[in-house]
């Protein structure tokens, strides 16, 4: 995924109202970005710290750019705009990265399925049965840690997705968890039971009833970001 043009430079001024952030561009000008991002974000952002983001020039939306990526306190990058976790998994699929999930025929996304009425992120075709991703952003690093955490705050949401992905392995369908790091200076993923002890148990009923978790990592900065490798989940406290 190429940023075109490439993301512009600033400095965090404060982040409010969840969707909100105020930063100041490399030439000093003041500006208001959109947020695309519903979680707590902790350990992403510092007042002061460097970011990027693109710019719009859409006179109908009401704020004139979006952040996109922040340099985390320990140095590393985290790609903020979750709604872009989808788009990098499907040029991943499409392109043969993601091996577990090659070969598929068709692919469609945001499909309704479950008893909880539950869209699914994509769901590939295979040659006689379909499989059912579940895409989850990644982006919680910790200090002196190479290992990131999901949750970044208490997820109803996530959990109900695994208690329907868990539904559809227990009816011999496959179901896919992929977690999307969006996070330098990673080498494994794990369940942040320290803030979601719930989603943490969700996920172990999930891998017990059959679903597959998977995580990838991703190279990111301000001209453009790539999936590019196979990380671990640790699942084990």
């Amino acid at each position: 995924m190429r940023f075109s043009p490439a993301l512009e430079e600033g400095r965090l001024l404060r982040r409010y109202k969840r969707f909100l952030a105020d930063i100041e561009t490399a030439n000093g000008e003041l500006m208001t970005l959109h947020c695309p991002n519903t979680g707590s974000m902790l350990n992403c952002m510092g007042e002061g710290g460097r970011v990027w983001f693109s710019r719009s020039n859409d006179p109908k939306r009401k704020l004139p750019g979006t952040w996109e990526i922040s340099e985390t306190p320990q140095g590393r990058l985290a790609c903020v705009n979750t709604g872009r976790a989808n788009g990098l998994v499907e040029e991943a699929l499409r392109a043969g990265t993601i091996v577990e999930l090659a070969g598929f025929t068709a692919l469609r996304r945001e499909v309704a399925y479950g008893d909880e009425g539950s869209r699914i992120d994509f769901r590939l075709e295979f040659e006689g049965a379909p499989a059912y991703v579940e895409v989850k952003s990644v982006t919680l690093g910790y200090p002196d840690s190479t290992t990131a955490a999901f949750p970044d705050a208490v997820s109803q949401r996530g959990a109900k997705h695994l208690r329907e992905l868990a539904t559809l392995a227990r009816q011999g369908i496959r179901a896919v968890q992929l977690y999307c790091v969006n996070l330098t200076g990673i080498d494994a993923v794990r369940p942040a039971r320290e803030i979601d002890a719930a989603y943490a148990e969700a996920l172990q009923a999930a891998v017990a009833a059959g679903v597959e978790v998977l995580a990838y990592g991703t190279r990111l900065d301000a001209e453009g970001i790539v999936i590019d490798r196979r990380l671990p989940v640790l699942l084990t406290p």
